[in-house]
């Protein structure tokens, strides 16, 4: 994975011959001699894609590798760099981003072309809109950020999971690569019109960096699925290993010590994956372990050519089987994960076992080697024929505008109909009635289904876009909708399963003249303890907040869920900690509506996504499922209501199932926009229904 690795020598054998990343000046430059070729440390590359592959194949975890490579990433390239600065002729940023453009591009295009046809034959049209914007999003090298926004979960590979969330490091190496060529290109200029040297001072400058990112990655108040992402919480690895590249020349450790460093690094390089846990801890100072494991083996082999010799270590890391895996550790990175996903979904199922693991794994091997050897070798190498170096640069040229136009003239088709979505929003109810269909006994005439299930997840509700939901933090955020002139309110409260009951709340108050306040945080139900359940922890600070809101200015009346599904046994049910909320508005004298939950759609034990299965050939029945799986026989809720005086409830479920099957189209109209959020379209269609339950509940028409 990483751009640059150690001086080349002219004897080394093919399998490892690769040129900096730096132009080279033709004048003599006996003062700047050509570093040693590290054989170990090719191995260690090797060794740690290998563990990354096994940790995601077998175990979902992750391994510590990707942080090896990012770090052993920063220490070539910026010592690339910087031997390029203390050269006559200085650094050559053109040459420098054609050579990194050379290492990354060819083998990445045809990943990302290979996945975009697998997709395109595959998968069903729905999931092709967040694929086209994820190859857009890693062929520019901005996949991490993409991945930090919609806060995909790395380690989940499952069915669902993107098969290019892996090259969220690939863009962060890129990132880094361009702002260090600015950064160091500057330093070095400013060093140089003083006549001052560039090794101390630059490794004063990126000590300084890696202690700003670090800081960064422990005090920020992101939440950890976008630091993980997070190129400025993660600089400070691949600076890390540029800090060693510039304060490498002055370490003279006695051969006793490396032996025993190598030792223990090593140790710590095979347990890292099994004892720590990276989602959860990574980037912050635990990534440390992965770091310096890989900055204390670079340490050990330091003499280089000679470690061989008297470091066992560093001699087996130098053994032919690693240093092959080092060569097509880049292409190995990029094909696997790809693979493991593709064989998740054509499986269906959720994990891998040994066989098909070792299958997935030798897939890759082969498909890595044949990568490096046909496609990137060729193009990065000066050497070989020059007409193959010319047709394999345009072909990748070709293939990559291939892949960026018609990635972006899929985005752009489906962003003009959700535009269209949002423009008729006002449908014809006599063709799409809706839920209303389910009260008039009647099916209407059959027409397209509304809206397209292709666009399907885009009708949602307005408090997300609106910044009105708290989603890093467990501030308290209010929004107002409905009849905003009204001194009359209804809290709406919880996650997004009240959020999507809004679009109809706020037109029974334009109606009624009242308004809405949300109190919304995204997967967050209000919970107090006992805490038995998961989101407890997460959720309940923040539950704590809103009660604050709600005490400093009281509605008339909170509307929120009382009930989840309960995916082990079937049915729904009432949680605890749900209780212990409406008790606490309860002695707050603040009245209740509770609204029994939606259905969630699942098959098998596992969520279906309802656009995914209709866009691939489902309709209403074939991708919805038996009420008596989705919903118990009476709701769950009554039989603790009376416990609350001021709780009502209200149940429609019989808008969403029918007697015996909850169909995800009625009257024409798409119910869902995943496996259990409702649309928008949906909804307002049953606002007529919840009006006439509303008004009794509250007593106010």
């Amino acid at each position: 994975m990483t751009v640059d690795e150690p001086g080349r020598r002219v004897d080394s054998p093919p399998a490892v011959q690769e040129r900096t990343g730096v132009s080279a000046d033709p004048a003599p430059r006996p003062a700047v001699p050509a570093p040693t070729y590290r054989y170990d440390v090719d191995g260690l590359r090797g060794l740690a894609i290998a563990l990354v592959v096994v940790y995601h194949v077998w175990f979902g975890r992750v391994s510590g590798g990707v942080d090896i490579f990012l770090t052993l990433s920063g220490f070539f390239f910026i010592g690339s760099l910087l031997r390029a600065a203390e050269r006559p002729a200085g650094i050559r940023p053109v040459d420098t981003v054609r050579r990194i453009g050379k290492r990354l591009l060819p083998a990445l295009v045809l990943v990302l072309g290979a996945v975009m046809a697998l997709t395109v034959w595959l998968m069903p049209p729905m999931t092709w809109y967040a694929s086209a914007k994820e190859v857009g999003s890693s062929l520019m090298f901005w996949q991490n950020w993409r991945l930090a926004v919609t806060g995909s979960d790395y380690l989940a590979a499952d069915a669902a999971v993107s098969p290019l969330q892996h090259l969220w490091s690939i863009s962060i190496q890129g990132q880094f690569y361009l702002a260090m060529i600015l950064i160091v290109l500057v330093f070095s200029l400013v060093l140089r019109r003083f006549d001052l040297p560039v090794r101390l001072p630059l490794a004063v400058l990126l000590t300084a960096m890696a202690i700003a990112s670090m800081t960064y990655a422990i005090v920020s108040e992101q939440e950890q699925t976008w630091l993980y992402y997070d190129g400025a919480a993660r600089a400070w690895e691949l600076l890390a290993g540029g800090i060693l590249a510039c304060v490498a020349p002055w370490l003279k450790v006695p051969r006793g010590i490396r032996v025993a460093l190598a030792v223990v690094a090593l140790a710590v390089v095979f347990g890292a994956g099994a004892v720590l846990e990276g989602r959860e801890q990574f980037p912050g100072p635990w990534a440390l372990v992965p770091v310096g494991a890989a900055l204390a083996l670079i340490v050990a082999g330091a003499r280089g050519a000679e470690a061989a010799e008297d470091n066992p270590v560093s001699n087996w890391l130098a053994s032919p089987r690693l240093i092959w895996l080092g060569t097509v550790a880049y292409a190995l990175y990029l094909w696997h994960w790809p693979l493991l996903i593709a064989y998740l979904n054509l499986s269906w199922v959720d994990d891998v076992g040994f066989v098909d693991g070792a299958v997935i794994i030798a897939l890759s091997l082969v498909l890595a080697e044949m990568s490096t050897r046909w496609v990137e070798n060729p193009v990065r190498r000066s050497s070989g024929p020059v007409a193959v170096r010319r047709t394999l640069v345009g072909a990748t040229a070709v293939v990559a505008a291939g892949v960026l136009a018609s990635s972006y003239w899929w985005i752009g088709y489906i962003d003009r109909e959700v535009a269209r979505l949002a423009g008729d929003r006002v449908i014809d109810t006599e063709v799409y009635p809706g839920a209303q269909a389910r009260l008039l006994g009647a099916e209407p005439a059959v027409a397209n289904r509304f809206p397209n299930p292709l666009i399907a997840e885009q009708d949602q509700p307005s408090p997300n876009p609106d910044g009105c939901v708290s989603m890093w933090n467990d501030d308290a955020i209010t929004c107002e909708y409905g009849d905003l002139d009204s001194d009359r309110v209804i809290a709406l409260i919880g996650g997004s399963h009240s959020e999507h009951w809004l679009p109809a709340l706020q037109q029974i108050g334009l109606d009624r003249g009242f308004k809405v306040r949300t109190l919304l945080k995204a997967g967050c139900p209000p919970v107090l303890p006992p805490t038995p359940e998961e989101a407890g922890e997460r959720c309940e600070p923040w539950t704590y907040n809103v009660l604050d809101e709600l005490a400093a200015d009281p509605p008339d009346a909170v509307f929120a869920t009382v009930t989840r599904p309960d995916e082990d046994s079937g049915g729904d049910r009432v949680p605890d900690d749900y209780q212990a909320f409406w008790a606490a508005l309860d002695e707050m004298g603040i009245p209740m509506v509770g609204i029994r939950d939606t259905p969630w759609i699942r098959a098998d034990g596992e969520r279906r996504n309802v656009p995914h299965c209709l866009s691939g050939g489902g309709d209403e029945i074939d991708c919805g499922a038996p009420r008596a799986e989705m919903l118990s026989p009476e709701n769950p809720a009554e039989a603790v209501a009376d416990q609350y005086p001021l709780l009502s409830l209200i149940d429609l479920s019989d808008m969403f199932c029918r007697d015996d099957w909850c169909r995800v189209i009625e009257g024409n109209v798409v119910i869902y926009r995943d496996s259990n959020h409702v649309t928008v379209t949906y909804m307002q269609s049953v606002t007529p229904t919840l009006e006439a339950e509303l008004g009794p509940a509250l007593g106010w028409w």
